[in-house]
């Protein structure tokens, strides 16, 4: 019987399980403002890997990175009606720049400092990004025009949980402007293959890349994609999302451009962005109940090196040792990159640092102590496989020479692994048989993964139907995939001929 890590396994609560990661692994704590978490190194380390990856495939496409102001004037939303209706009720406001005492003790707005006009914390920068490229484009030869900022946004959450659904959170949002919708669309779909290669080759989290139905586009787009990925417990997960939001932005915020006849024409716009939700795709899609299992790829450190210590003359050759292997480990590549190695000299008992790195994920922990310094071998643990058929841990004792010669093959070994094991999972559990939905998705704790029904894309009042129906459910419409097959048959809701196919399932 395996004596696992963390305090409540994935089958008994995921709920609770997922909560236990975060505070085990050390990613993230609670603040004190509800809905805003403090990240700890460990996790921002992941975010940080998350950033440097994604920002090369940002600036390869030619985007830029800028910056823009945290605040957000309410005049410029409301230029654009469905935008701000989409986002009013998220909206943090600010109405004063000072606080005066009250002679109580209690530090209140001074009625005097009140702002001319409402400012709003950003939820989302189209409006005001919209309004430095009404500025920047004058031309056809400026176009097209391509930025992304790397920022915090606040969107006010009722219900939260932390890197899934957070009062403020970290992202990118890329933000374009052509002169015509075909170049839109082609940067909307460069953007959504981009979070689909990212999520796949350096997440290891498979994902399905589609179309969200009308009801579920961003506020104000014309055509809003996504990336969905399935978690452990079955629920979806939206991981990334691009938009084509035709005319209406660039109308709003007056954004044209002189054509190479004389004419002046409206630009089409994009946007599209991903955020440290991310990290918690990565935790429910690969934990396990000893805690995070950390693709290679965004991990802080590959390599752990655990010196076992006895605080005798025999600790300083471990030491000596240890760092022989660093120094031999970081001289190679891994995926393009050093390898990332740290040697855990902490002032933690062996056996608590081990488990520490089990939690945290880790994708190889090395131990070495006297004997091993003898015998010239390392003891390998690797996250992934962490132990036997008999439920012992799996520690591998090779020679010191051999690890590091094969170390980034059992990354890469991890790596795609891991990949593997979710992808299966993912398939395995897409049901394109469905016929009743409350049937098939009855119960809350199910593990039923998603349904693939086809869909005639109704809109109007038979939508609107739809989606009370399935939201009595406790289900939505996650997208229409890319590479599903073609339609062949009636729509599951309308019995009208389908054009596509829809995934449905629940969410976070």
């Amino acid at each position: 019987m395996v004596k696992h890590a963390l305090s409540v396994t994935r089958q008994a609560d995921f709920a609770a399980w997922y909560q236990d990661v975060i505070a085990e692994a050390d990613l993230a704590e609670e603040s004190g403002v509800r809905g805003c978490m403090v990240i700890k190194p460990w996790g921002y380390g992941i975010w940080e890997r998350i950033q440097t990856v994604m920002d090369a495939a940002i600036k390869e496409a030619g985007v830029q990175n800028a910056y823009f102001p945290l605040f957000i004037p309410l005049s410029f939303f409301e230029k654009e009606a469905d935008h701000v209706d989409g986002f009013a009720k998220e909206m943090a406001v600010v109405t004063h720049h000072r606080l005066i005492a009250d002679g109580k003790g209690k530090l209140v707005p001074d009625p005097e400092a009140k702002l001319e006009e409402p400012l709003i914390v950003r939820p989302t920068s189209e409006t005001v990004i919209g309004s430095a490229m009404s500025r920047w484009v004058q031309s056809w030869r400026d176009l097209p025009l391509k930025v992304n900022q790397w920022a915090n946004v606040v969107r006010w959450e009722m219900r939260t949980r932390m890197f899934l659904r957070t009062s403020e959170f970290l992202w990118q949002e890329g933000h374009t402007a052509h002169a015509d919708k075909d170049d839109a669309m082609a940067e909307t779909l460069r953007a959504l293959e981009m979070y689909r290669a990212f999520a796949e080759d350096v997440l290891a989290m498979p994902v399905i890349a589609g179309e969200k139905p009308e009801n579920e586009r961003f506020p104000g787009a014309v055509a809003t994609y996504s990336i969905e990925a399935m978690m452990q417990d079955g629920k979806a997960l939206q991981a990334g999302t691009s938009h084509y939001l035709g005319t209406g932005f660039a109308e709003a915020a007056n954004i044209r451009y002189q054509d190479k006849d004389g004419g002046h024409s409206l630009c089409h716009t994009t946007s599209w962005g991903t955020s440290t939700r991310m990290i918690g795709g990565v935790i429910m899609t690969h934990g396990d109940d000893d805690g995070l299992r950390c693709p290679p790829r965004i991990a802080p450190h590959q390599v752990v090196i655990v010196p076992m210590l006895r605080d005798n003359e025999e600790d300083a050759a471990i030491i000596d040792y240890c760092r022989d292997l660093e120094t031999q480990l970081k001289a190679l590549d891994a995926f393009r990159e050093p390898v990332r190695v740290l040697l855990d000299t902490s002032g933690a008992k062996a056996q608590t640092k081990r488990w520490g790195w089990v939690k945290k994920g880790a994708p190889i922990i090395v131990e070495i102590g006297p004997r091993d310094v003898a015998g010239g071998n390392v003891a390998v643990i690797r996250r992934d496989r962490l132990y036997k058929a008999d439920g012992k841990l799996d520690t591998a004792f090779v020679a010191k020479g051999d690890f590091v010669t094969g170390a980034v093959a059992m990354l890469e070994d991890i790596q795609s692994g891991l990949h593997a094991e979710a992808r299966e999972r993912l398939h395995a559990n897409i049901r394109r048989d469905v016929t009743d939905l409350a049937a098939h998705f009855a119960g809350d704790d199910k593990f039923v993964g998603w349904a693939e029904v086809q869909w005639s894309r109704p809109t109007g009042e038979p939508l609107e139907g739809i989606v009370a129906q399935l939201k009595a459910l406790k289900l939505t419409m996650r997208n229409t995939p890319l590479d599903a097959a073609p339609a062949d048959g009636a729509c599951f809701f309308t019995g009208e001929p389908a054009v596509e196919r829809v995934l449905i399932g629940r969410t976070y």
